[in-house]
Parts: structure tokens; sequence; C-alpha cells
């Protein structure tokens, strides 16, 4: 696991980290995947993870696919995780920027990986900066839409099982605006 270099324990004892690392070397009990609805895993974070945790993580998500229909914002998938050192993969499709209410898209995405998480009694989980890379959602928007996402469900949720929310950011310039965005957030500093 990387570093965690910013951090926020909320009044419940769950804490946020903002790190700057790999989110394919995550030991979280579930990464996140920057997925398509098809979850067709070619580039970017999907591409790294497949690399990384084995051609199993395509062949289920296929078959999520053919078994639960096209991935939502709303109702994210989830595999196994191979090879990774995480348990496993949650696929949620963020929303594409120019595609209108992507603000809302992208807290539906994040609350809807969250509510997974629940299910499957995870107690820890690693997200990435969902749709900034290819789908353009601009960083600094998308880190003060998740950081609230976050926020205001761990308070609607007191008793949730997650103990540890990872936001994991590859390069510094992203982990920069996440950082600066933990430390300007309301909801986090009253």
């Amino acid at each position: 696991m990387d570093e965690a270099l910013k951090a926020h324990k909320f009044p419940t004892g769950q804490r946020l980290e903002v790190a700057q690392g790999d989110i394919t070397a995550e030991t979280t009990d579930a990464i996140v995947n920057a997925a398509n609805r098809y979850l067709e895993h070619g580039s970017g974070v999907a591409g790294a993870i497949v690399r990384r945790g084995g051609a199993q993580i395509q062949a289920e998500s296929r078959r999520w696919v053919r078994e639960h229909g096209l991935v939502t914002h709303i109702e994210p998938a989830y595999t196994r995780a191979g090879n990774l050192p995480c348990r496993y993969v949650i696929h949620a499709v963020g929303p594409v920027w120019g595609e209108g209410n992507e603000e809302a898209t992208l807290a539906d995405t994040i609350r809807g990986s969250l509510r997974l998480a629940e299910h499957l009694n995870l107690t820890s989980i690693s997200f990435p900066a969902i749709s900034t890379g290819i789908y353009h959602f601009p960083v600094p928007l998308a880190a003060q839409v998740i950081l609230a996402t976050v926020s205001s469900y761990l308070a609607d949720h007191p008793s949730c099982h997650l103990e540890l929310i990872r936001l994991v950011l590859y390069d510094h310039d992203t982990w920069q605006a996440f950082a600066d965005a933990l430390e300007q957030d309301d909801h986090l500093n009253p």
C-alpha cells in the first residue's frame, strides 16, 4: 500500500486517506476500477488492473455483463481480484464530461461503490480519480464531488462497515488537487 499523504478521521472513527500511488498495489479489501458500462478493460486504470490482475478479471467481467446486463452509474459490478493484492475489484462507471449532469452522476458512482462495499461486508476500499482520465472530468471538481460524497455517505450511514476509504491518485498533480480539496472541504473541516 502506498504511503498516505493526507488523512481525515471522522467522528465515527472511519478514516479517509488521500495517497499518491498505483491503485493496483493496494491491499485494501477492494479497489475501484474506472470502468465502461461494457466492462471491456482496455486502457487507463481498467487496462492496468487487468494487466496486473490477470485475464480472469476480464473473463469475470464479461460473464457479469452476460448475466446482469450493462453496468450503470448507480449499480457497479464486482469481480474477484485475480493476482492483485486486494480481494475484489468494484467496476464503477463514471460520467463522461459533456454528457450533462456530470457532478450528480459522479456522486451516484461513488455512492454505488460504497453501497456495494457495504453489501460485500468490506472494511476498506481504494478509489482512483474516477472519470478524470479519458472521460475528461476536471480533476479539481472531481475531487470536490468525490470528497463531499464520501463524507455525506458516512454521515448518512454511521454504522457503515468501512473503516478505511483511500483515494489513490497516480500522478502528483491529481494528488495535489485532491489534497487541496481535502483541506478546503467544509464537510471535513467544520
